[in-house]
């Protein structure tokens, strides 16, 4: 059996990767030995940080090398297994890589999950019932310490994790405005994404537009950007509130000939409104990402909770996929279908 896999050629050295950074290979799958078993990929996902996976590793894990198969997770389908805890048929999601079949022995490191929902696509489980649903869940909710009747300000709102904010804030009667680069993404979060308003930052002045929503300030500041956005942002606390450090895009963005990292102008309102800005790993959580699935799942049925999920198609075009969250051309979570499931 073959699998083709996309690996790494040379690293980036500006603001997006080129297809001559991966090698398309075809290599012959080893027979399984006792314990492993074999994922047919069906989806695959991308997230800025992936690009830094290929240069220094972001400081989370070893650098790529050459050669090497790219990361990332993925949703796929068991269709061999010599391990009993993974049955043929069964879905799961993990660490399955830029390829089409992922052998895995079931260990920690590839952190795979069975899902077991099935009562909507599969896809789910990389975005709003993945790791990216859960980040917005456990960011708004136990990081972000939302309450009724706050008022929350996202930044990069019709990405991945935002796209799921404006909804999970309804859910709990508080109100959210996002922030995006286009009039269509705008839109898209006033009409579907559950937003009570949308600022345009590439047009808009944005002090301005926070005060238009919220003339007292903000209480929950999801922030998916940094720099700039965030030292706006920093202005409009009020008292109390809570700034979640989910990503920082516009500095993923820097190449070499880029300026410094921003520094921040209002860090001091932390202390003078008595807020609190907190960071956070989604794994931290883990040991509840079974209670989020079940309530965002329903939360999906009832309608309370929509998704946006931008899907290309093919393992090649996993470069582009990714350069779409530079180029801010993605309309939700993005994703590559790479096959269909079998009906085994």
């Amino acid at each position: 059996m073959k699998n083709k896999r996309l690996v790494l050629a040379a690293r980036p050295t500006g603001l997006l990767i080129k297809n001559t950074d991966f090698k398309m290979e075809e290599v012959e799958l080893p027979a399984l030995k006792d314990g492993e078993f074999l994922i047919k990929v069906l989806y695959l996902s991308v997230a800025p940080v992936m690009k830094f996976y290929m240069i220094d590793g972001a400081g989370i894990e070893a650098p790529l090398q050459f050669g090497e198969t790219m990361r990332g997770r993925g949703v796929g389908q068991v269709i061999e297994s010599k391990n009993a805890n993974f049955t043929v048929g069964d879905i799961v999601q993990g660490k399955c890589g830029w390829q089409e079949y992922k052998i895995c022995d079931g260990t920690p490191y590839h952190m795979m999950y069975k899902i077991t929902q099935n009562k909507v696509p599969y896809s789910t489980a990389l975005g709003v019932l993945g790791m990216t649903g859960f980040t917005s869940y456990f960011g708004l909710y136990h990081v972000g310490e939302l309450k009724t009747g706050d008022h929350v300000l996202v930044s990069a709102a019709t990405g991945g994790v935002g796209s799921s904010i404006g909804n999970l804030a309804k859910i709990k009667n508080a109100k959210a405005v996002g922030l995006a680069s286009t009039d269509e993404k705008c839109k898209l979060l006033t009409e579907k994404l559950g937003y009570i308003g949308a600022i345009n930052y590439k047009k808009e002045n944005v002090s301005e537009r926070i005060d238009h929503f919220f003339p007292d300030g903000i209480n929950v500041f999801f922030d998916n950007v940094g720099g700039e956005i965030l030292d706006i942002a920093l202005s409009k606390l009020q008292r109390y509130s809570r700034v979640v450090i989910c990503g920082r895009i516009s500095q993923y963005e820097k190449t070499l000939q880029s300026p410094p990292e921003y520094s921040l102008k209002n860090w001091y309102k932390i202390g003078a409104t008595r807020s609190k800005m907190q960071g956070f790993f989604i794994y931290d959580f883990e040991d509840q990402f079974h209670k989020a699935e079940k309530e965002m799942t329903q939360w999906i049925l009832e309608g309370k909770l929509t998704y946006q999920e931008d899907i290309l198609e093919g393992l090649e075009q996993m470069p582009n996929a990714l350069n779409r969250l530079f180029e801010r051309k993605n309309r939700g979570k993005q994703l590559v279908k790479i096959a269909e499931p079998l009906n085994l």
